[in-house]
């Protein structure tokens, strides 16, 4: 019989070689796809030219508070220092977020140790360790939510502390935490008022004799600091925040929850993140031993891309009644986060429908499946590990498979659209053409190129006239302005390819009619056979 000092040393090996696991398949996912715009949206609180919302003038400079009115710049502020002090690329752009999913992670197998014992925390762990949506949307992190995860975790795990030892600090620095990711995304809100109304339903006596005056007045004032960049933006723009980012839509529901499922079920960031073999003119082929091992494992596998948490996550609703104590109302508080959390992107217009909103309800779901499956393999006495370590096993095994699966397909078929590795080369061209302004005439061009040259750029979006079906004399005047510069270069995305068609091809029409051409400087590929950017500039 193993000893709980030792069975607890063992799980806290097993969660360290968890999270080097997690750590290590994120690094190798880095260089294999290029920069999404809303990835560097930090950047725009950072280098030139910037493009917060709201600042704070102190002395000569300018500290950013919030990049949009519900996303704050936390993140810019983390950022800064690192990108002096390392430059700037995929790997100091990712590595930060992708040592922030780590640490959440971690966090995650402390909480679940706490609320639930040794057995739940390393099936939760594992299962977080293996999840490649919470992987690679912490790695890329263009949602952005792997600040979230980590501070919700560590900010939980703090309440929990307190709630365990009566402890003062853990109160104060735990609605701190859960302050800071307010401002850092005020969608927190969700998971915020999910866990609040499950904790509040299922916890009542515990709650209500936690409180006393000077630790409401504690964790007020911990919540207040942590967020107070956010309370100083809306005092001062009549509640922006609060008052436009929630308009009713309740028409699109049933697609939310497909996203939802396609989360849980793993394909959800196939073809929109790394591209497909039939959009690919000349894919890659495996190099090296790892890249190799990977498509060898892949095929052998039939090339999965549902893993099996979802299933999982329904047994363990199904196991419940075998669910005793404490655990049980750890479940229930769960479940009503999920549904309070979820019901409120599902009826809010534009959200819900993108894997960087539903995967901001984990690990809720990994939370459930390993208190469930803990507390129900007690009942089965000693049969009750084995038959846990074999469900175990093929729930890992299958999660890893998908893991690779994304890997392989990013190696092979690079980035699609949004992700194409043809912004690094992009980049470097335009470092070395002398240029007066580097014009965007699309999105997703000039927050990559922001942050790849470090603000160097001189880089500006196209005029809002090139967007309008009929062009006063003012907007003639400025397109003029715009096209009789010839070291003017303007950057757009090749037909096929725009996010937002005919900006480009209406500017070339108008120059031609005034008595220009264009002047094709530079077409730039991905290096998978796909022409994605185009560089011209205006001649006479």
């Amino acid at each position: 019989m193993v000893t709980l000092p030792i069975q607890r040393r063992l799980n806290t090996y097993f969660a360290c070689i968890a999270c080097i696991f997690f750590f290590l398949a994120g690094l190798a996912y880095i260089p294999h796809v290029g920069i999404e715009g809303d990835e560097t949206l930090f950047a725009t609180g950072i280098y030139q030219p910037r493009g917060e919302l709201y600042t704070l003038q102190i002395g000569r400079s300018h500290v950013p508070i919030m990049l949009m009115n519900y996303v704050g710049a936390l993140k810019s502020s983390i950022y800064r220092p690192i990108l002096n002090a390392f430059g700037a690329g995929p790997r100091t752009l990712r590595v930060p977020m992708l040592l922030a999913g780590t640490g959440s992670l971690w966090l995650f197998f402390l909480l679940l140790r706490r609320v639930a014992g040794e057995r739940a925390a390393w099936i939760g762990c594992g299962l977080l360790a293996v999840d490649s949506t919470y992987l690679i949307t912490s790695t890329f992190d263009w949602g952005p939510v792997a600040l979230q995860h980590l501070l919700l975790a560590g900010g939980v795990l703090l309440l929990i502390r307190f709630f365990q030892e009566r402890e003062a600090w853990p109160l104060f620095l735990g609605c701190f935490l859960l302050g800071l990711m307010l401002w850092d995304k005020a969608l927190a809100l969700w998971m915020l008022s999910g866990l609040g109304v499950g904790a509040i339903l299922t916890f009542p006596r515990q709650i209500i004799g936690a409180i006393t005056a000077r630790r409401l007045a504690l964790a007020v004032l911990g919540f207040a600091l942590g967020s107070m960049p956010l309370m100083v933006y809306n005092a001062g723009h009549h509640w922006a925040t609060f008052r436009s980012n929630f308009h009713r839509d309740t028409i699109p529901m049933a697609a939310k929850a497909d996203f939802l499922l396609n989360t849980a079920g793993g394909p959800g960031l196939f073809d929109w993140m790394p591209s497909e073999e039939e959009k690919t003119p000349a894919p890659h082929q495996p190099k090296g031993a790892m890249e190799t091992a990977s498509a060898g494992i892949s095929a052998l596998a039939g090339h999965p891309r549902h893993h099996l948490l979802l299933y999982a996550f329904v047994l363990a609703l199904l196991l419940t009644p075998w669910v005793r104590g404490p655990a049980l109302r750890i479940i229930a508080l769960s479940l009503i986060a999920l549904a309070v959390a979820w019901i409120q992107m599902a009826i809010t217009a534009n959200a819900g429908a993108s894997v960087h909103h539903t995967i901001l309800l984990w690990p809720l779901p990994q939370l459930v499946i390993a208190v469930s499956f803990a507390s129900a393999s007690r009942r089965l006495g000693r049969a009750g590990i084995p038959a846990l370590g074999a469900v175990l096993v093929v729930l890992l095994v299958s999660g890893a498979l998908v893991m690779n699966e994304y890997y392989i397909v990013m190696v092979r078929y690079g980035g699609a659209p949004g992700w194409n590795c043809a912004i690094y080369p992009l980049a470097d061209y335009l470092k070395s053409v002398p240029a007066a302004k580097v014009i965007s005439m699309d999105w997703g061009i000039v927050e990559p190129l922001q942050f790849l040259s470090r603000g160097k750029l001189p880089l500006t979006w196209a005029d809002d006239a090139v967007t309008k079906p009929e062009l006063s004399p003012q907007d003639r005047e400025v397109l003029m302005a715009v096209i009789s510069e010839p070291a003017n270069l303007f950057v757009a995305h090749t037909q096929g390819y725009e996010f937002f068609p005919g900006r480009s091809p209406k500017l070339v029409k108008f120059a031609e009619e005034s008595g220009y051409r264009r002047e094709m400087l530079k077409v730039v590929s991905d290096g998978y056979g796909r022409d994605f950017f185009e560089v011209y500039r205006f001649t006479k």
